[in-house]
Formats: structure tokens, sequence, C-alpha cells
């Protein structure tokens, strides 16, 4: 049997909903690329005793490795290192390197309050310098240093913040006591498909068909999921079967020649702005007030291709800013084909840019009508020579789910123009 991991996130305000885990999915997808098993994860608050009974569950059920992620600060409801210590049936004791290391760190955020008392400061975090003992310690990005607790399982203790936990994550991943715990992985290759367009039922009969004719189908590990209007498919397997799964990619583009966008694992956001290389693109925004703007700003370096934007919200705006005519507006509604074109027509004219993208819409919950109800939006793209690609859909979900799902149509339409 492969090695197999559990995942404790801790802290009350994770449990409650008040801070999404973020923790939980990342620590997974590196389990993944490692090959381990992930059996479980459990999300428990600052309880010790539910803290202790989420750890003896994963014990129980033969884990190798453990990973926890938050309650590692100096507050008294940070209380994940104690927990552990009195899991693995440990003392705790003071390593004063540790202690050290967190004083330098706390004298020089402290530094710009010089009427603040260190030494009262200190030793209300010399909590964080106190360890299960054996440990191994994992140097702290903030103040909070991570440990590795050997042992059958092996725990590994990890900060809540996103920020401090990934960097410390390999270093965690290279002591000895991990990296005997998951000596048994397997390899897996892993990649990703996607896709666009294409019903989620539709998706499963295509798969469906494939089982019955790629040899050994059923050692494929598939999984699907709607990820911001798209397919994603993402599919594990062991090497030697690259050519089963060569097979189900060839299945799938013969099928689904148009839906299927990715076979590389490469984003929409990608590929727009590769094709985009050489060009700049100017956004025209009403229901997604700049949502569209800022997906195409997200990747580092692009001030290359991005022009700018424009949220023209009302139609006071669309006209003013845009130079959409109010009659087009009064003959065919701010929510409409023919001003959606209007409006990439002015972000390209506004900006200079060599393409634009528009879109208008009713992203609910009020202002959908018999003929235009919630979710009906509408998108141009265009170019500066001329040619253009208009479409309107109806797009499920609530006013966040219309608004984002917006977006990704968007690029889709501005990809089709300019490949």
């Amino acid at each position: 049997m492969s090695t197999r991991a559990g995942i404790v996130v801790t802290g009350t305000e994770v449990l409650t909903g008040r801070i999404q885990d973020r923790n939980g999915p990342w620590i997974a997808d590196r389990l993944l690329e490692l090959g381990v098993e992930l059996a479980h994860v459990t999300i428990c608050g600052d309880r010790p005793d539910d803290m202790t009974a989420a750890l003896r569950f994963l014990a129980d059920d033969g884990v190798d490795l453990i990973i926890t992620s938050g309650g590692l600060g100096p507050t008294a409801d940070d209380l994940t290192v104690e927990v552990v210590a009195r899991f693995c049936g440990l003392d705790l004791v003071l390593d004063t390197a540790l202690d050290d290391t967190i004083a330098a760190i706390l004298r020089k955020l402290m530094s710009r309050y010089p009427q603040a008392d260190f030494e009262a400061v200190r030793a209300a975090n010399r909590k964080q310098a106190m360890i299960p003992a054996g440990a191994t310690v994992i140097d702290p990005v903030g103040t909070a240093p991570g440990l590795v607790v050997p042992g059958r399982p092996t725990v590994m203790v990890l900060p809540g913040p996103p920020r401090e936990l990934q960097p410390m994550w390999h270093s965690a991943l290279d002591t000895a006591a991990v990296q005997q715990a998951i000596a048994g992985r397997t390899h897996y290759e892993q990649a990703t498909m996607r896709m666009f367009g294409l019903p989620e039922s539709e998706l499963a009969d295509a798969l469906r068909t494939a089982q019955q004719s790629i040899t050994a189908f059923d050692r494929l590990e598939i999984t699907t999921c709607l990820r911001r209007g798209e397919l994603e498919i993402v599919t594990r397997y062991e090497p030697e079967l690259s050519d089963a799964y060569t097979e189900l990619v060839e299945f799938l583009r013969a099928r689904h020649p148009r839906e299927l966008f990715s076979d590389d694992g490469e984003l929409i956001d990608e590929q727009v702005a590769r094709l985009l290389a050489g060009r700049t693109v100017a956004t025209a925004e009403s229901c997604t007030a700049g949502l569209l703007a800022a997906r195409l700003t997200e990747r580092p370096g692009a001030s290359a291709y991005v022009a700018g934007g424009v949220v023209a919200y009302s139609n006071e705006a669309k006209a003013e800013l845009l130079g959409v005519d109010p009659e087009l507006i009064a003959r065919h509604g701010a929510v409409s084909e023919p001003v959606a074109r209007a409006m990439a027509a002015g972000a390209l004219a506004r900006f200079g840019a060599d393409a634009a993208v528009a879109i208008t819409g009713i992203a609910g919950p009020d202002g959908g009508t018999d003929e235009k109800p919630v979710g009906t939006v509408y998108f141009c793209a265009l170019l500066a020579d001329g040619r253009g690609m208009d479409r309107n859909v109806r797009l499920p979900g609530n006013r966040a789910d219309v608004r984002e799902r917006s977006t990704t149509v968007a690029l889709h339409l501005l990809r089709r123009l300019l490949d």
C-alpha cells in the first residue's frame, strides 16, 4: 500500500468559515505531487479535546504522516504544539537556539516601537520556543517555527498563514523523519486538460464511452471539476500508463475539438497573454465592474499588453467615457449586442489598443425581465483592423457566479478572435 497522510487544519475562525481554508487544498496538491495518498482532511476549532480527537482518528486509521496547520502563535488559544506533544507522549522543552532566533526576529520587528518593553514581549513569545522533546525545528518565516515530530505516525506541524506555511514546506519535507514516513510512496504522473462550453453531463458521457475503448482506462485516476465556468480534468497515473493517458487525450480531442482548449494544463489566462504578445488590449465593462481587467493584470508583466480599462456602469458613463450613442441604448437597452459592440469600439478608440473586449449584462439578483432574465450577458471582442466577434449567453448562479463566469466567457471570446 502507498504512503498515506492526513491533514488537520486548526482554528475556530476556519471552522466557522470566517476565514477560508487555503492550506488544506494546497497541502493536498503537494501530497498528490509526491505520490502520497491523502486519506482525510479535518478542520477543527481551537479546543484541545477536538484537536486530540482529530489526531487520534488519523493515527487509528493508519496514516504514516499527519500535517497540521495553525495554532503556533503566542496567544492562549494557540495550542497545537502542546496538543501534539501530549498526543505523542513527549515533554515540552525550551529550545534555547530557537528562543534566540525568535528574539532576533522580534527585535527587528520592534525597532519601529522604541518605547515598547522588548523583554516583556520576548517573554510573551517564549511559548513559541517550547517544542516536543526530540522534534526537528523548521526555521520560521514569521515568528512561528514549524516542527517535525518523529514517530508512528510522524507529525509535521506548520503555521496557519499560507505566506508562512508554503515557504516552510520543503524544509519540513526534507527532514529525515518525513522522508522515512513517506518512503513507501508511489511515483505518479499528473496531467491536466481544460474544456470550455461543454456541460458536465456530456463530459461524463464521453468518459463512459472512453472507458469501453481505452485499454487500462480503469487504472487512470480521473478527477473532474467545474472551475470558473470551465471543466478541469486532472488525471493521475503511474508512468507505465502514459499510453493510456495519451489515448484519453486523443479521444477527447477527437470528440470535442472545439471545447478542449488546453491539453497541457495551460490556463485560458496564459493563452490570452501569449496571444497578446506584441499587441495591446483594452476593456469596457459594465456588470463585471473591472473584474476582467483585474484578471488580465493578475499575471506579472501584464503592463506589456494591457492598455487600460473603463468601468462604465451607468448609461451616462457608457456615453461619456466610451462614446456609446444614448439613442442606441434607448433603442436596444444597455444590455444588448449593439451596445456591447459600441462599448468595445469606444475602448479601442480611447486607448488606441489593438484589441478590446466589452461586457454588459444583468448579474442580479434584480433587474431581469422576461426577455432578458438575470444572467443574460452580452460580449464583444474587436480588433483594430475591424474584425470582431459577438456573443450572448445566459449564465447560471448567483450574482458573484455570473460576474466571475462572464470574465471566463470574455477571455475565450478574445482567444478565438486572436487565434
